[in-house]
């Protein structure tokens, strides 16, 4: 009597999925793959490349892989037993995550409440940034291979704000942010001479502090020719013509106003 030998039944794998179902493109994470008659795998892929198999579960519900490197974007995941391919489950491949901002060193930490003051700032992560001073953007912001910027500040309100550098991998804060400083009242302490002929063209020199940016008024009309020495104390620049008798001498600057005490007297 013949005996026949009964062959084993090969049932083709089932992928149910892959935990994460995503990974970093440069590849090296291990993954997780479920699903039954995985058991006896010879080889599992990701889009086509093969990744390396770290254990198998003996009853054929698990497989534990190292995902291999791949090109951004998803792909398919094929376990292969001697009974065939699976089905594929998705995985997606992310480029790498860009690291946030960090500054570490903000130059000048003050300046004048009508900014446009050149600032620098020292970092890491910098590239693309944007940076706002108590919320208001700072103009021609500049970066130097993503460690510096460069840039104007903006006009701001007289005290402490924040400083935000924004990248599109998020924002840092630098610690004790910038100190707007209201500029300084001008002072005017003489005029000399103290008068001059109706007709005008007197050269007058004004005496005082803070007279950077300054403008001059005799009695309503404008002083011409005016010129500030760098230490911001000396004025000098040409009566306009005036009315005879005395007429009030009115110093302006970014700042306020000053007058000159006595005034002067066309004559």
């Amino acid at each position: 009597m013949s005996q026949t030998t009964l062959l084993p039944v090969l049932t083709q794998p089932t992928l149910v999925g892959a935990v994460p179902g995503f990974g970093p493109s440069t590849g090296g994470n291990v993954v997780l793959l479920i699903g039954t008659n995985l058991g006896g795998a010879t080889s599992v892929t990701f889009g086509g490349t093969p990744a390396t198999v770290v254990s198998q579960d003996p009853f054929g519900f698990l497989i534990t892989v190292v995902a291999p490197p791949h090109a951004v974007g998803e792909v398919p995941v094929v376990v292969t037993t001697p009974a065939g391919a699976s089905s594929p489950a998705n995985y997606t491949y992310y480029g790498p995550v860009p690291s946030p901002p960090s500054v570490l060193l903000l130059t000048p930490a003050t300046g004048p409440t009508t900014g446009g003051t050149p600032f620098t700032i020292v970092g890491a992560n910098l590239s693309g940034a944007s940076v706002t001073f108590g919320g208001v953007p700072a103009v021609a912001v500049n970066d130097v291979g993503g460690v510096i910027l460069t840039g104007v500040t903006p006009a701001g309100a007289a005290g402490n704000v924040a400083v935000v550098v924004t990248t599109p991998a998020g924002s840092a804060t630098v610690a004790g942010g910038y100190t707007y400083v209201a500029p300084a009242l001008p002072t005017v302490v003489s005029i000399s001479p103290v008068s001059g002929p109706v007709a005008g063209g007197t050269p007058i020199v004004i005496i005082g502090t803070n007279l950077t940016g300054a403008s001059v008024t005799i009695g309503g009309a404008s002083v011409t020719g005016v010129v500030v020495d760098p230490t911001g104390t000396v004025l000098l620049g040409i009566a306009p013509p005036g009315t005879a008798g005395n007429a009030a001498v009115v110093v302006t600057t970014p700042a306020g106003s000053a007058t000159v005490a006595g005034g002067y007297t066309y004559a």
